[in-house]
């Protein structure tokens, strides 16, 4: 079986935090792995971010990566406009490979508009995720802001596809409100984690390693986007100052180009917390475990996740989460047992959950325990082979009818 994803405004290697990368790269890449230790050829097509990448390169075993020049590299505004570009070129590779895929796995919006011309151009199935729909990021957050354009092509995509891929079951009710999917048209398989690399490190030489020895440490990973609502942890973080020596650490976000980073700079000092928050920047992949075991706690306030990556990596780690009661973090967290969920937005409510962790280091402990048996039942090959197996049935359905 050969399949060919298409991850257009994001590349899978680049580091989780920066600009248009979050945890669909992560999950793009570790799937197509997981993939291709299963036996399953991947072509994985991205537009080109860098004019140094190398048009092809083997990431994996079975799995290659191919760059496809479409727009400038740094393309400010609208990726949309240079759609047909990248689609003749994903076209123009295949063709000069003599690729032929039975399957196309869309990520994203702009991704899924791609795939509805390649695929039956391919003679392939087309498979859409969306990992965020514009619907619900606009109800989670009314003022924020979504290309007009988004909300009728997700809608297409939803029509036009073949079937749709979701990460749990509150996303595809969600698709069925807002977008009008048929329910048989969704399929639920959660994403994964890299258990090996995502493992507890020893926390007291974690806090050394990072220069956090002496404090509780509160972290948020991710891009700098309101709709993670960092500024909650920071504010949280404020109410705890008297009781716990708190540090907060951001890792993730440009923090010259980040117009957040400011606003949660300035918030800090207004707080007078801006000694006790740590704009850590980027950070490559493999030393995120070194942060996650290091955190008392992990953040995860955001308005909306349609999985919660970063979540699922702390528990991973064995660090317990506090997280919003939301999207896919309601299913990742257990609350009560591998953190909290917590029901409103308010600092307060934050600060109270963070207190109580805090406060009981045997229950933060037991947390991070079960959290830890929680990732290992999402271990990457185990959901790939869930993958690999839906596209096979996938395709012998289709072929029935």
């Amino acid at each position: 079986m050969r399949i060919a994803m298409l991850c257009y405004h994001s590349c899978p290697l680049a580091r989780l935090g920066e600009r248009e990368a979050g945890g669909m790269s992560v999950y793009v890449r570790n799937l197509a792995q997981a993939l291709g230790r299963q036996g399953v050829q991947v072509d994985i097509f991205t537009r080109r971010h860098n004019l140094e990448d190398p048009q092809a390169e083997e990431i994996a075993k079975g799995v290659r990566l191919i760059h496809v020049d479409a727009g400038p590299p740094l393309a400010e505004g609208s990726l949309a406009p240079y759609l047909p570009e990248f689609e003749r070129g994903a076209s123009a590779y295949a063709e000069a490979e003599g690729a032929r895929y039975q399957v196309v796995h869309s990520h994203y919006w702009l991704s899924g508009l791609a795939g509805l011309e390649l695929a039956p151009a391919w003679g392939a199935r087309h498979i859409a995720t969306f990992h965020t729909l514009a619907e619900v990021k606009l109800l989670a957050d009314p003022e924020g802001e979504e290309p007009p354009e988004r909300s009728p092509a997700e809608r297409r995509i939803v029509a036009e596809t073949d079937a749709i891929v979701v990460s749990d079951g509150h996303e595809r009710e969600l698709l069925a409100r807002h977008y009008g999917a048929p329910r048989d048209k969704v399929t639920v398989l959660p994403g994964g984690v890299d258990v090996e690399t995502f493992r507890p490190m020893d926390r007291a030489e974690a806090k050394r390693r990072l220069g956090l020895d002496g404090k509780r440490v509160l972290l948020c990973v991710g891009r700098f986007d309101p709709l993670k609502r960092y500024d909650l942890a920071v504010s949280a973080a404020a109410l705890l100052q008297e009781r716990h020596r708190v540090e907060v650490v951001l890792v993730g976000g440009d923090l010259e180009r980040d117009p957040e980073a400011g606003r949660l700079s300035k918030l800090a000092a207004s707080l007078k917390m801006d000694g006790n928050v740590r704009f850590a920047g980027t950070v490559p992949h493999g030393e995120l475990p070194w942060h996650y075991s290091a955190a008392d706690v992990l953040l995860a306030p955001s308005y909306y996740e349609s999985f919660g990556l970063v979540a699922l990596e702390a528990l991973a780690c064995g660090t317990p989460v506090v997280a919003a009661r939301t999207g896919g973090l309601s299913t990742l967290v257990r609350d009560g047992e591998t953190g909290y969920l917590v029901p409103l937005h308010t600092p307060e409510c934050y600060a109270d959950r963070i207190e109580v962790l805090l406060a009981n280091d045997a229950l933060r402990e037991a947390m991070g325990r079960a959290g830890r048996r929680r990732a290992e039942a999402l271990a990457w090959d185990a959901v790939g082979l869930r993958f690999s197996e839906f596209y096979g049935g996938f395709m012998t359905e289709e072929a029935v009818r």
